[in-house]
């Protein structure tokens, strides 16, 4: 899609915002909140059983002849290997990928959906059973967060940016239990990186330099697991508890 085309599309959503009137809003925002507690409910009630999964965030943009496609098909493929099912944000891209390798290496491959004005579409390789559609983004990242035993995160956009530190922020205030953060690529991500050793770990002191240890950067499937495999030895804990 064309930078005009997301602009048309921006421009026709603000429309039917200023067409509604306050009290409309009002009534809107008070009937949702059923809406919100089904999707809760739906989600909880599928998620559950899924059993130990590791979730693989990333670009929908991503094209299927793009390295890092292949690289996140081969690790969700290795992932579902060492067993791990794959959760992705369900849509193509990255997280077509994602679900792609895990279809193929016999594992679990859920999808948690979300309905865009653009962009966003399911993919064909999540599990029929595990297909799960939200209207709401901080739902959809609940059910991230809960049923995750660990984030892969691979080149891509806000919405990677706003996953990545949201969990890195959940788990640093100890909000959440700690799990691996791998981020792959370290070309892409060394640049970030670097800014946040640099400016808010060393100039600004708004981050502290333990809460790197949360993160780690590598370049291949097998180093993916390692680092998921590691972590549970390191810790004594088991993937789901």
């Amino acid at each position: 899609m064309r930078a005009a085309d997301f602009e048309n599309e921006d421009d026709k959503i603000q429309d039917k915002l200023k067409q509604k009137t306050w009290n409309e809003i009002r009534t809107n925002d008070s009937w949702a909140i059923f809406k919100i507690m089904s999707e809760f409910v739906n989600g909880y009630e599928s998620m559950a059983r899924i059993g130990p999964c590791v979730s693989i965030f990333g670009s929908a943009r991503t094209k299927p002849e793009d390295k890092y496609y292949l690289l996140a098909e081969k690790i969700a493929y290795k992932i579902s290997k060492a067993g791990y099912g794959v959760i992705t944000g369900g849509g193509p891209g990255i997280m077509e990928a994602g679900n792609k390798g895990a279809h193929n290496g016999g594992g679990t491959s859920v999808g948690l959906n979300i309905e865009l004005p653009f962009e966003q579409h399911y993919n064909p390789y999540i599990d029929k059973d595990k297909n799960l559609n939200f209207d709401y983004f901080f739902v959809r990242k609940v059910m991230f967060v809960k049923y995750s035993q660990g984030f892969v995160v691979m080149p891509g956009g806000f919405g990677t940016l706003d996953e990545l530190f949201e969990a890195i922020t959940l788990i640093q205030t100890k909000k959440i239990g700690k799990f691996p953060i791998i981020l792959v690529g370290r070309d892409f991500w060394s640049g970030l990186i670097d800014w946040i050793n640099t400016v808010l770990i060393e100039k600004e002191k708004t981050v502290s330099s333990t809460d790197m240890n949360l993160i780690k950067i590598v370049d291949t499937e097998d180093e993916v697991v390692e680092a998921l495999d590691s972590f549970y030895k390191k810790f004594n804990l088991s993937p789901n508890f």
